[in-house]
């Protein structure tokens, strides 16, 4: 099958292209035509061809053969300039190369069907850990006249809502992906738009060739597995064996695992079965049917019981958000791939609690934000990062990174899920700033508003679960590439000896958990930034020098 490539150069004075074609040697055209041409190279870039133009894509690597797409004879009309075979590849290959910077837009050219130039507008890339994303809502609609900097949308990505502008001016001729559209892939198109108004019109019933789904097929292939056939408890009576077999011929039945798994569960023959999968296997969707069509339908995730009866069971699914799901995945990353160690230490907080009741009158006598204890956690943290740099640190397989900016993520638990907002450079900051600065990103995180520069560039992290929930002490997982994380616990009165004997006093304590990456921070290092942390809070007059 041959198919049609569009040149691309900002123009549309190319035209008349096969004459180009016959002012070239037939290796030339063969060059072009043979659609089963390919090269042994891989191109390494994050370039992909859609059959109507060019797109960027999130590809690791593909063919020579994809970025250099066969061009039909048919297809092409003629043209003057006399341009060498040669010459258009280069300059094929240029263009491709030079728009691999663009994220989410490919042109697209008139074809066959008569469509006017337009651009795909692809799903892009707003976090570095985003692979799908859904829209929350359109800010413009159908017909709009768009220019350069205008908000198209506003897109869920895997952190926070993020604002898409638009690229070129133009007309929203379609939308693709309405208001509520969930799990939208990284390029897939959910736009389409035009550079003169009458284009508009052509692209009601537009479907992008890119979001056509192949008809569904049965189970996938899995490995043929050769089950013997079930010998019978008892003679089958002559009816049951003169009825006409539905199994392929011989004495052996095929069937996946996973459907003769169902089917063992559920008592069910398989020579009772016809399958559907490649040469007459039984798959899973065979048994499915069957059960199904006898009344034999067991729920999921129901537990049989002894006597053969299913208990009720009475749950709610609920949908994974954006948030958990990236979570979900660096949190297991981090646990599968960084050797954890932690180290705990308790500090007394009776001289750190009153220097913030003394702050806290000063703020409220100038109509500052109220300091917590956790904007002294921040702080004293950031300062023993500054004091022990090696903590302020993150591995690659070649070198040990040190950061010379402390900038420090604070967990906040919202009903979306856990985010991470960064205070940065929170050893230079004072502590009304840090405690202003934690509010606001707090507040953005829990109306889901963060911006990637809100969240991204971390250094280390603090999380605080003594304050809110009265969490005793807990370890913590690592935030990936970070190096280290500060579990924080809650405050305690507890007696202690005082200064002679039968002298007791009491005094509140607060316990820390620092997890660190045993291929960064070792146990000597760990131990000597507790130790730099807690003199910061037992001392807390220390951190306003």
């Amino acid at each position: 099958m041959t198919y049609s490539y569009r040149i691309v150069h900002h123009s549309r004075k190319l035209q008349n292209i096969a004459t180009i074609l016959r002012q070239e040697h037939a290796t030339s055209i063969r060059w072009f035509s043979n659609s089963n041409h390919t090269f042994g190279h891989k191109y390494e870039e994050t370039v992909g061809i859609h059959h109507h133009g060019y797109v960027p894509a999130e590809r690791h690597s593909i063919s020579m053969h994809a970025a250099y797409t066969t061009v039909s004879l048919s297809s092409l009309k003629r043209n003057e300039s006399g341009m060498s075979a040669g010459k258009i590849r280069s300059s094929i290959s240029t263009s491709l190369l030079n728009r691999g910077c663009n994220k989410h837009f490919s042109r697209g050219y008139s074809s066959g069907s008569g469509l006017p130039p337009h651009q795909e507008i692809g799903m892009p890339s707003l976090s570095p850990t985003m692979t799908e994303g859904n829209i929350a809502r359109w800010l413009k609609k159908e017909g709009d006249k768009i220019t350069p900097g205008e908000v198209l949308c506003e897109v869920e990505t895997d952190k926070a809502t993020v604002e898409m502008e638009c690229m070129e001016e133009g007309y929203l001729a379609k939308i693709v992906k309405g208001d509520g559209s969930k799990e939208i892939k990284v390029g897939e198109v959910i736009a389409i738009t035009v550079e003169e108004e009458d284009d508009m019109g052509k692209f009601k019933d537009y479907s992008p060739a890119s979001d056509t789904k192949p008809a569904a097929k049965p189970e996938p292939a899995e490995p043929k597995v050769e089950v013997a056939q079930e010998p019978p408890s008892a003679p089958a009576p002559e009816s049951e064996v003169s009825k006409p077999s539905s199994v392929p011929s011989g004495d052996r039945i095929f069937a996946s695992p996973v459907a003769r798994k169902i089917a063992e569960d559920n008592n069910v023959k398989l020579s009772s079965i016809k399958g559907t999968g490649p040469d007459g296997l039984i798959v899973k969707a065979d048994i499915e049917d069957y059960l199904v069509s006898h009344g034999k339908e067991m729920p999921v995730g129901a537990h049989r019981t002894k006597d053969g009866t299913v208990p009720d069971l009475n749950y709610t699914d609920i949908p994974h958000t954006q948030i958990r799901k990236i979570t979900a995945s660096r949190l297991l990353f981090s646990k599968q791939t960084i050797p954890h160690y932690y180290l705990t230490v308790d500090t007394c907080v009776d001289k750190l609690m009153e220097l913030r009741g003394q702050l806290n009158l000063l703020q409220e006598s100038s109509g500052g934000k109220r300091i917590s204890v956790n904007d002294l956690v921040i702080k004293a943290a950031a300062l023993a990062l500054r004091k022990v740099p090696q903590c302020n640190s993150s591995w690659t397989e070649d070198y040990i990174r040190q950061f010379h900016n402390v900038n420090v993520n604070v967990a906040v638990q919202t009903d979306n899920g856990l985010y991470v907002p960064v205070i940065r450079d929170a050893d230079k900051k004072g502590l009304s700033k840090i405690a202003e600065e934690v509010k606001s990103l707090a507040g953005k995180a829990k109306q889901n508003s963060l911006k990637p520069e809100d969240y991204e560039g971390g250094t280390f992290t603090v999380s605080n679960l003594g304050g809110p929930f009265g969490v005793k002490q807990f370890c913590a997982i690592i935030n990936p590439p970070q190096a280290g994380i500060l579990a924080v616990g809650s405050a305690e009165k507890r007696v202690i000896p005082g200064a002679g004997p039968d002298q007791y006093k009491f005094a509140s304590f607060m316990s820390v958990t620092l997890s660190c990456d045993h291929r960064v921070i070792d146990g000597a290092i760990g131990a000597e930034w507790l130790k730099a942390f807690k003199g910061y809070i037992e001392n807390p007059e220390s951190m306003l020098l």
